[in-house]
């Protein structure tokens, strides 16, 4: 038997010394220490960013036929989003994921996802439609038909309307009371000769009208103290010989506890989350004011202990979950004041859209968010027809006292100038009356 050569290769071993040996590990020790605490410390500084994000402004405008969004920290528009015609009244989901705009000439709702800020359904309601409340629990929108005398009730897991509910003449404002069994309607009353404003309280539970309360003249808005234990309602005074007032209702009984003075044609009204301050927006602080102005009611006295000057004829307002900011629609100059609540000063001027009449603050919820940052314009969704989509018309019109943040606006406007069939009538009113002076 032949014997095999078997070739072999010199193999060199590399011998490391004892102490060279321990440095390495001990340095691949370091390292690796080194590594989790940068990445522990990137973890930590991003959930405190988080945790300590600003919330952001959806703020409806009624002739550019969009939303503009601002953020909150740097009070700068961070996205447009195009909805219907004429969009009024705006809220927001308990979870902070939708926001529901009231479209006044589309007679639709349409509900924006706020990750992506687009548009991801649309439901049709009653005529001229005005303002919208969701329930704490999230399953219901409450739509208040103007024309109609109505309220519709959209089942929000399905976005259609379940059940459409008679109530006063011509509501307006809505809200729905903290634990989720009431709906207070503001009805603006009768003709032109009679505004003789109600509020119909509805049964949450039967989804039936189980009251009706007797307010002031021409009620147009609605909101409950965080306890809801009271509900706040604006009384406007579109007569000449009418008195604006916020009506005080006892919410266990139904009952009118007070009434408080403020200034000419108010037009919108919301509470501070600790329910001691209600600030309600005055489109005529004064008989020669040309600019509007927010009269802050203390709860507890129920008396106005300070008014603060904003924009031109003021709409909608809102204040932050913190209770830090106010946020003011001005719709004569197409701009958003942010009250500072702790010295009650206007420190920031938002540049909006055409007629921006209501806001509704979204709540930080998650990173996704961040997505608003980008600035660029959101379609509306896919689902609706070109027809339906109004593009919006860059804003040209002269800015509020104050500095001015500019934000991303649509350029294209098919809408008529002015505010045409714009879903604040008192707003409306407020404009022309600026105009003739």
């Amino acid at each position: 038997m032949k014997n095999k050569s078997i070739s072999t290769i010199s193999i060199d071993t590399f011998s490391i010394p004892l102490p060279s040996a321990a440095m390495s590990n001990k340095a691949r020790r370091e390292d690796t220490l080194i590594r989790a605490f940068g990445i522990t410390t990137l973890a930590i500084l991003i959930l405190v960013s988080v945790a300590g994000a600003a919330p952001f402004a959806y703020v409806t405008n009624s002739d550019s036929n969009n939303i503009s969004v601002i953020d909150t920290a740097t009070n700068k528009v961070t996205a447009t989003v195009d909805v219907g015609e004429h969009p009024a009244g705006v809220t927001v989901s308990p979870d902070g994921k939708k926001v529901y705009v009231v479209n006044s000439r589309s007679n639709t709702v349409s509900v924006i996802n706020t990750t992506t800020n687009k548009v991801i359904g649309t439901v049709k309601v009653g005529i001229y439609p005005q303002k919208v409340a969701v329930s704490p629990d999230g399953n219901k929108a409450y739509v208040t038909d103007f024309s109609y005398g109505t309220v519709s009730i959209i089942d929000t897991t399905t976005n259609k309307v379940t059940a459409t509910l008679k109530v006063g003449n011509f509501p307006f404002g809505v809200a729905v009371s903290p634990d989720g069994k009431k709906v207070y309607v503001a009805n603006s009353g009768g003709d032109s000769t009679n505004f003789t404003g109600t509020v119909s309280v509805i049964d949450t539970a039967t989804d039936t009208v189980a009251a009706t309360i007797h307010t002031g003249n021409n009620s147009l808005g609605v909101a409950f103290s965080p306890d809801g234990t009271k509900a706040y309602v604006m009384n406007s005074n579109i007569r000449h010989d009418s008195t604006a007032t916020i009506s005080v209702i006892d919410t266990s009984t139904n009952e009118l506890t007070a009434l408080v003075s403020v200034g000419d044609i108010p037009c919108g009204v919301a509470v501070s989350p600790d329910g001691k301050k209600v600030y309600v927006a005055i489109q005529f602080p004064g008989p020669n004011s040309l600019t509007g102005a927010v009269d802050i009611i203390d709860t507890a006295a129920n008396k106005v202990t300070a008014t603060v000057p904003v924009g031109r004829a003021p709409c909608g307002i809102a204040v932050t979950s913190d209770g830090a900011k106010v946020y003011v629609v001005n719709c004569a100059s197409h701009t958003v004041s942010v009250i500072d609540t702790a010295t009650n000063n206007v420190t920031d001027t938002v540049k909006v859209g055409i007629y921006p009449v209501g806001v509704v603050i979204v709540p930080f919820m998650d990173s996704n968010m961040t997505a608003k940052s980008t600035g660029a314009t959101s379609n509306a969704t896919e689902e609706r027809s070109d027809a339906e989509l109004n593009n919006s018309n860059k804003n040209n019109s002269e800015s509020d006292n104050g500095s001015s943040s500019n934000g991303n606006e649509s350029s294209k406007n098919n809408s008529t100038p002015g505010f045409g069939l714009l879903g604040s009538l008192t707003c409306m009113y407020g404009v022309r009356k600026l105009r003739k002076k």
